[in-house]
């Protein structure tokens, strides 16, 4: 204990000039025993569904059965057990086991268990491959002795509950055991059968142990809850005074939360709740962002499977706030582009002959077709062009016929004359409906070498 108030102190020492610098406040907290064992008490069921018998691989049984001989305890963690109430089949397993490092290292050395990717060694963690087929992450249990609003001093136990009492939500906090038998110490089955998304405890507490927590709320909330607007009030006081931790989050872990949101089921409604309790200048958004054609784009194109970037650009009125936006979450470029392209022509009108200004729009846009192409199909998913999707889907733009080379052989001099040359030839092959040939083309270089 003493070991982590020092640790305290160089945390605190350290985050000072952060700290005087931000408008949000950000709290170290310190984890005594007494504020570890949160209220809760231990209810049991036993589990038999399709979807928990399909995981008994030769591979798991294999794994359970070192663990058994060595008698330490092996139990199915967090997201999977919530998956397998849902009768879900889990994309992942992670494991919880009483046995350390040290030990399960021991364990599977006498067993001639391969282990790989160590590094997680120091949380907990071991990896191990077993038949050359299967991978299982295996943590022993723990409790967090000190917490940054981010990251975590842990130390071991051998206490479920106390595992459980670090967890974030009362759904993701339970435990299966490979015979069935389910451990909820925080009414999370309950909750799951409710639909209700619930901190551990105290929401405040559980906040500012890691502000990430609040996005990890939203993203839940959407795959949980049925009702758009059945969030508890302490819990939104809770995000709402403590919204500025988002400030000491990676941009890139908000982006990851953010990209399931904005997509998900209640989209709207959650992005909404969110800009409300103040979080946007947080995460790069502007202080007032556009949320009304956020919510819009959403009832227009959300069922289009669009892709995350292009619902976020509209929450942006300007290419600027989408600039700053990327500096924050550092989009990968394909997603800026897209985000940008959005912003800037969202207003197109599409008169007569939609088709032709989708085609015109590849043509005047920088950058190669496909590219052009896929972003222009994520602008009529943000519009809700259903109708158009397809059609223009199975269009191809033909290739221009002219090269920067043959302009050359036609007399005009190297250097910007050529791309504006270049730039002018595509605009009449535009207006042809892409069908002039490059003999056709070239007749026009006389005439517009004047006008360069």
């Amino acid at each position: 204990m003493f070991r982590a108030v020092k640790q305290l102190i160089r945390l605190q020492s350290k985050a000072s000039t952060f700290l005087q610098c931000q408008t949000p406040k950000l709290y170290f907290s310190v984890l005594t025993p007494t504020k570890q064992q949160r209220s809760g008490q231990l209810v049991t069921m036993k589990l038999d569904t399709p979807e928990f018998r399909a995981l008994f691989t030769p591979e798991l049984e294999k794994l359970a059965e070192i663990f058994k001989k060595y008698d330490y305890e092996l139990r199915i963690a967090g997201g999977a057990v919530r998956d397998l109430l849902m009768q879900l089949t889990p994309h992942d397993l992670d494991f919880a086991t009483t046995a350390t490092p040290d030990e399960m290292k021991d364990i599977f050395e006498k067993e001639g268990i391969r282990m790989i990717n160590m590094k997680g060694e120091k949380h907990g963690t071991v990896t191990t491959r077993i038949n050359d087929k299967e991978n299982f992450e295996v943590t022993t249990l723990r409790i967090d002795v000190l917490t940054d609003g981010r990251h975590a001093q842990v130390e071991f136990t051998k206490d479920w509950q106390l595992d459980s009492n670090r967890r974030d939500l009362t759904f993701n906090s339970m435990f299966l055991g490979l015979d069935g038998t389910l451990y909820d110490y925080f009414n999370g089955r309950t909750d799951l059968e409710q639909r209700k998304v619930r901190f551990v405890g105290d929401p405040v507490d559980r906040i500012r142990e890691d502000y990430l927590r609040i996005l990890r709320y939203f993203r839940f909330f959407g795959r949980i809850a049925i009702e758009p607007d059945s969030h508890e009030k302490t819990t939104l006081e809770a995000i709402r005074d403590n919204a500025g931790g988002l400030a000491g989050i990676s941009g890139e872990r908000i982006w990851m939360e953010m990209k399931k949101i904005v997509v998900g089921n209640h989209g709207d409604s959650i992005v909404r709740t969110m800009m409300d309790l103040g979080m946007a200048p947080y995460m790069g958004l502007p202080s007032e962002p556009y949320v009304e054609e956020f919510v819009r784009a959403y009832a227009r194109g959300s069922f289009l499977n669009p892709q995350p970037a292009t619902l976020l650009a509209g929450l942006l009125r300007t290419k600027d706030e989408m600039y700053t936006l990327n500096k924050r979450l550092k989009l990968s470029n394909d997603e800026l582009l897209t985000g940008l392209f959005i912003v800037l022509h969202r207003d197109t009108e599409f008169d007569s002959d939609p088709i032709r200004t989708c085609q015109d729009l590849v043509c005047d846009t920088i950058g190669k077709d496909n590219k052009v192409k896929l972003r222009i199909t994520e602008l009529l998913k943000y519009l809700g062009r259903k109708d158009l999707l397809h059609r223009f889907s199975a269009w191809d733009l033909p290739k221009f016929p002219i090269s920067g080379y043959a302009v050359l052989e036609s007399g005009v001099p190297r250097g910007q004359k050529v791309a504006k040359m270049l730039y002018e030839l595509r605009q009449i092959w535009k207006q042809s409906a892409y069908t002039l040939s490059s003999e056709e083309l070239l007749s026009h270089v006389e005439r517009l070498k004047d006008k360069l």
